[in-house]
């Protein structure tokens, strides 16, 4: 037995841990009417997982909240996460994920290159494709349908990364243009600011991943859909030549409200097993009652860190 657990910890040294704040996507804040109370509850999510031993913070890029939109507060993304990268001193902060229609590439990365400065190098920069369609239309934002929207998500994505690391970029593609834009600062990171691609299609969003990201976010912690996306991830990094180990390989896990931390230990051993090295984890009514996140850093976390 003792033998099966060393090891067991030799696999999963490298497993990291973020998790969401209560934004008011999810319904989280309801319970707080005062709008300036939800975001300093918000935010003291953030402050006490900046004390260890999670790696990073995440907040959701929407405007309604789910499962169905409701008028009650969800507080914007990237606004979101500048302050909580001036709030906190040593955790990452992440999207998962931006989502690219909301956003031109090149403002997208901008805005990115700012917040990394901002935070010292603390940028996970989320993006995908979108996908909440009565999202985009009650903003004034067209829908396109899933080839053009999968299309522009891959100009995009280069768009992005060229910003970062080129001078003087010029781009001419089917649904996007740019023109020598001046992207002045880069970001701190290096070479370019945590590029976090999410979502699952095998030959658009894949194989972005593995010529453009530093993690990929898939499978909603499904040990299946997870050993199946990764597969055919690394067969993209063989054709490219891209390193798959230094990809992340991470998945959201939403809890339940009554799930134990054997029961997720359990969740995260199988996820693991199936190839995933990173969790960002959904802990419901965290802005009522912080002892969960406590208790879930307590009693899971150091399962796969110690």
């Amino acid at each position: 037995m003792n033998a099966g657990l060393n090891c067991r910890k030799i696999t999963i040294m490298s497993v990291r841990f973020g998790v969401f704040v209560p934004q008011g996507w999810r319904m989280d804040l309801v319970e707080i009417a005062d709008p300036i109370e939800q975001y300093e509850a918000m935010t003291e999510v953030a402050r006490v997982a900046d004390r260890g031993p999670w790696d990073s913070v995440w907040v959701y890029d929407h405007f309604h909240t789910t499962p169905e939109p409701t008028p009650n507060t969800t507080f914007e993304c990237w606004t979101v996460t500048s302050t909580l990268a001036r709030d906190t001193q040593r955790v990452n902060v992440g999207q998962m994920v931006g989502c690219n229609g909301y956003r031109q590439p090149s403002l997208y990365a901008k805005i990115a290159s700012t917040v990394d400065v901002a935070s010292h190098g603390r940028l996970y920069a989320g993006i995908g494709a979108g996908w909440y369609e009565h999202e985009w239309k009650a903003y004034g934002y067209e829908w396109p349908e899933l080839r053009d929207r999968m299309g522009q998500f891959r100009e995009a994505v280069e768009i992005i990364h060229r910003m970062w690391t080129e001078d003087e970029v010029v781009f001419q593609g089917k649904h996007y243009s740019v023109d020598r834009p001046i992207n002045e600062p880069k970001g701190v990171r290096k070479p370019h600011p945590s590029l976090w691609i999410g979502g699952g299609g095998e030959q658009v969003t894949l194989k972005l991943v593995a010529k453009y990201a530093n993690a990929a976010n898939f499978g909603g912690g499904d040990p299946d859909v997870i050993k199946a996306k990764l597969a055919v991830l690394r067969g993209h990094c063989d054709r490219l030549g891209r390193d798959y180990d230094s990809i992340t390989k991470s998945t959201s896990l939403v809890l339940e409200t009554n799930t134990t931390s054997a029961e997720a230990i359990g969740k995260i051993e199988r996820a693991i097993e199936a190839g995933a090295d990173y969790f960002i984890v959904y802990i419901p009514r965290v802005a009522y009652d912080l002892e969960p996140l406590h208790r879930f850093a307590a009693e899971v976390i150091p399962q796969f860190t110690t």
